[in-house]
Order: C-alpha cells, then structure tokens, then sequence
C-alpha cells in the first residue's frame, strides 16, 4: 500500500511539473541538429525561451513544451547548427565593398579597367573612384608590360584622366592608383623633387626606369589613401546596415571585428539601442590608433551584460600579405631572391602592448602570415608570459598564423595562443603559393591545421572578408577537403592537414567563442547558452564533399530571434 501511494504520488508530481513547466516562445522540430556538445551530440528538437535554449532533445520530448503563445517552426529535416561565428573579418570594409567597385571576381587587368571606367563615366572631375578586390594571382594572365609581378597604370590612367582612382588590394596589403592620383600624392618619377624614396614597411613598385607603375604595397598605401575624402556618417551607416544584411544572410550570429576605431563602435552601440544589430560583435580596437589604445587600456575592456557589442581586444598588423610579396620570412621568397617582405610595425610594440593587455585584461590579437613574423610574435607572447605568470587565461591569439616554421607550431599550445585561421585562403592561395615559398616550406609548415591542433592549439576559423567572401561554407569545405572552389586537386593539398567535419564545425562555433572568452554563453546547443542558430538547407555533416559548395543558409536565428530566412 505504502509503495502504490508513493508511485500515485510520484505520477502526480510529475504531471503537475509538466503543466507548470516554462513554455517556450519558440520550438524548433524535425530537424538534424549538430549540438558541438559532446554529451548530447545530436538531436531533433530544441526549445527556446527568452532568448535562451530551455530544452533539447527529440521532437516528441520538445513539444510538451509547446503552450498557447509558443511558435513552432518544423525544419522539415534541415540541418541545424549552433550559429556560425566568424572569427576574424572587417565589418565595414563588408559594407563598403557594397557601395564600391567590387573588383573581387575581375579575371584580368582588362577586366579591372573596363569596370573603372563604367565608373568613370558617371563621375564628375575630381571626384575619387574607390574599389577593392583585385589579385594579380587570380587573373588568367599578368599583361605583358607587368613590373615584379604586377600590372602598370597606364590603361588604367587613360580611361580616368579627370579623376583620383584608388583601387586596394583583396588582401588589403598593398593597393593600385592612377596617374592622377599620385600626382596628388606627389609620386613621380625617381629622383625627382619632393618624391619618397623608400616608405617604411612598404614599398613603391617602380620600373626599370624610376616610373611608379601605380602599384603602392604595405604603408605605402598611406601616401595616396590619406587622401582619399573621409566617410560622411550617413555613408557609414549604410555601410553598416549592408554588412549586417550579408551577416544575417550568411548564417553568421556573431562577428569578430578586425580592426576599428572608435566611430565604429560607436555606431555599433547606436545600432544596438536602435534595436538594428542583428549579430553579436567582438570589436578589436585597430593598432593603428595608438591614442585610442591608450584611452581603452586606461578605463579596461568593456564586456557587454547583452553580449552584443563587447570591446576586449586588440588588433596589431605586424606583416602584409603573400601575395604582394609582403608576409616576413625567415628565408628569401622562391619567386623573389633577396626578399623576404615587411615587418609593418616594430616587433617591439607586440612586447609593450602584450604586457599592457595582460596588467589591463585586454586581449592581444596579432596579424602574422610569414613565418619570421610568427616566430616574432610568438616570442614577444612568451616574454610577457613570463613576466605576468600570475594571468593564465589570456588566449592571446594570432591572426592568421598561415606559415610556420616546423619549430614554431608546438607552441601555439604549449603558450596557449589561439591560431584564427582562414581556411579559405587555402582554397584561394595554395595553387600559387608554391611559387612564392616552395614545395618544402609549403609542406611543413603552410596551413598545417592538424599539426596546431595536435600541439592542443585552439583553431577559430573565419574568412577575412572582404578579402574573401563572408560566407563560411566555402571556408567550412577547404577545411574539410583542402581544395580549391573548383574542386581541385584530387585528394586535397597535403590532405593529412584536413580538419574533419566535427573539427571543422568546431572551429566556426564553439572554439571561435572560446576566442572571445564567450563559451559559457554561446558556441553549443546546450540548456542556458544563447538561442544562437544556423539552420542550413544540406546536411554539411553528412553529404558528400563536392555538395558542400551547393549548400545555403535557410534560416538564421540570435538571441532566439529569426533575422534572416530564405524564400
């Protein structure tokens, strides 16, 4: 008797628990969901309440927390993941792609040209023509009259007589000009009056003859940039709005922001009271505004109570790019005998700034492609390391971390220092690359992503967009198959550096929020953590490689809001 009146009793509870049980505001049904939690790794359903996971599970478990005033939206078999995290791009240069010439995709220099000239024509004189994208490495073919590498004004110049032409590279390392515009610079020819000879960390790419061939890499850029007009603030806001459009259509429900002054964070706040962020934001403040710096590590980092705009980081650019020839080596470039690119800042800064950021808590985030320029870094770290043993949660990161010299890589995790790759570079990069740094260099120590994570380094994965587009499923099949987006080669590069699919999905959820100390809140589908989701039309777990470029991003969810959702 005692026994039946304990079971009557029991049922009842649970009964009454089930009726009083916290109802959703959204249910989420009949999906595959990849949870990056591996206690509970899939499941079907997932319930959401207040912005926030109240339940997951199978959709039979999921719908009894179905009530009067909950949506219930069956993803009909999609694949859901957490939301994507992109974990290294430049959130106004997205925008501004948008409002410029976008010479992302042009397959010549005659191809370059034409598109500044449609431009030209509907320009008054004087007025600047801005645009961004080109790589000479991309094109079917350099002209003929191509100088170490790269293409001459000439052409260029003829189509824009009446006006300023600044054109950047797509890595953002080095940018081409017009005639006009280095005659407002005061670029001209070699030896003559007023005309700089050498640029600190850069270089003006000049002929046989002394000409400047318009090509300006590294800080050399400066010398026409600086004139380019400033931005009006209706300008930028546009920019901002365009670049969150193509977040929330891409799948991204958090960004980390490479680089910004303070304008842009002030406007991502306006953005945030307005209502109009519809994705997290992860700000470093740019190095290159050392009075910003100051004034940030005087008051300490600002770590949002919403999540939405947290400023806790901060940006070095410490080389250029490959292919301009400006990453730092240790040895000579293959392609390029007596040269081995450009240390953009002094290594020293790195050292100063490292030791600020951990007596301050601000995270240090450091660009190196080259492997010197790793090593360096590395070193600075270590060093500083030493002197605050007392702080062991820095997760100093190094943007990039693209070639290494075989000695450096195991101590990305014997330092703790998080590599935030790109590994859609690889897809881009890795058929000329050989070029610049050899067959051996590129295999040992080129995007070795299996030999960081061996080490116990913390991989975060993004694009680097603009410089490629922001979309992660191209980024998530190179790290998963190590080819180009045409597929090739068979088998992948040096294919026993692929990530597998888990590792890749990890890469863009849970250990990119680790990279910004938010793996508490986001990164898994876990009871409590944020109502961040990417629901995906493919199964990019499951299919096979050559589908994964077919796939699209269906719906995109943050803080349990849809903010995007495909026709």
């Amino acid at each position: 008797m005692k026994q039946t009146l304990s079971l009557a009793t029991a049922l009842l509870l649970l009964f009454s628990c089930a009726e009083t049980a916290k109802k959703a505001d959204t249910v989420y049904l009949n999906g595959l969901i990849y949870t990056v939690n591996d206690l509970q790794p899939t499941a079907e359903a997932v319930a959401v309440a207040d912005g926030k996971i109240l339940a997951v599970g199978t959709t039979t478990e999921i719908e009894s927390y179905i009530g009067k005033e909950t949506t219930s939206i069956d993803l009909l078999g999609k694949t859901l993941t957490p939301g994507f995290i992109e974990s290294h791009a430049h959130l106004m240069g997205i925008g501004y792609n948008k409002l410029e010439i976008d010479l992302m995709y042009v397959s010549t220099y005659e191809e370059l040209v034409e598109k500044v000239a449609e431009a030209a024509r509907s320009a008054e004189p004087g007025e600047w023509i801005t645009g961004r994208g080109w790589h000479q490495d991309k094109w079917i073919e350099l002209p003929k009259d191509a100088v170490k590498g790269f293409q001459v004004h000439d052409a260029l110049s003829a189509v824009t007589p009446n006006n300023p032409v600044y054109l950047a590279h797509a890595s953002g390392h080095a940018s081409f000009v017009n005639q006009k515009a280095m005659e407002l610079a005061g670029i001209a020819t070699l030896g003559s009056e007023n005309t700089p000879q050498e640029v600190v960390g850069g270089e003006i790419i000049r002929d046989a003859l002394g000409n400047p061939t318009g090509v300006l890499v590294e800080r050399a850029s400066g010398l026409v940039s600086r004139l380019v007009p400033k931005d009006t603030p209706e300008r930028a806001e546009k920019a901002l709005e365009l670049a969150l459009q193509e977040l929330a259509e891409k799948g991204i429900t958090s960004f980390h922001d490479a680089g910004s002054g303070q304008e842009v964070i002030d406007l991502l706040n306006r953005f945030k009271e307005e209502g109009r962020l519809t994705s997290r934001m992860y700000v470093m403040i740019s190095g290159r505004q050392p009075e910003l710096i100051d004034s940030w590590l005087q008051k300490g980092p600002f770590v949002d109570p919403d999540h939405m705009v947290t400023v806790r980081s901060i940006k070095l650019n410490m080389d250029g790019a490959l292919g301009p020839w400006g990453a730092w080596l240790l040895e000579d470039y293959s392609d390029k005998a007596g040269h081995r690119g450009h240390e953009t800042m002094p290594m020293a800064l790195v050292g100063e700034m490292a030791e600020k950021g951990l007596n301050s808590g601000f995270q240090i985030c450091s660009h190196a492609i080259g492997d010197r320029t790793n090593r360096e870094v590395l070193d600075q770290y270590e060093a500083a390391f030493a002197k605050f043993p007392e702080v062991t949660d820095h997760r100093f990161r190094i943007e990039h971390a693209q070639h290494l010299h075989p000695d450096d890589i195991g101590r990305f995790g014997s330092l703790g220092v998080i590599a935030a790759i790109q590994a859609i570079h690889l897809s881009s990069d890795r058929p000329w690359a050989i070029g610049r740094l050899g067959a051996k260099r590129i295999k040992d120590g080129a995007y070795v992503w299996q030999k960081l994570l061996a080490s116990g380094a913390v991989i975060s994965n993004g694009t680097d967009a603009p410089v490629e587009p922001l979309d992660p499923i191209p980024s998530f099949y190179a790290s998963v198959t190590r080819k180009t987006l045409k597929m090739q080669p068979d088998g992948g590069y040096e294919p026993d550096q692929k990530m597998t699919r888990q590792q890749a999905l990890k890469s863009y959820t849970l250990d990119a929020a680790y990279a910004e100390f938010e793996e508490e809140f986001k990164g898994s589908i876990e009871v409590g953590k944020a109502a961040d989701f990417t629901v995906f039309d493919q199964n990019i777990m499951e299919i096979p490689d050559n589908e994964i470029l077919n796939t699209r991003v269906f719906m995109t969810v943050v803080n349990g809001k849809t903010v995007y959702q495909a026709d």
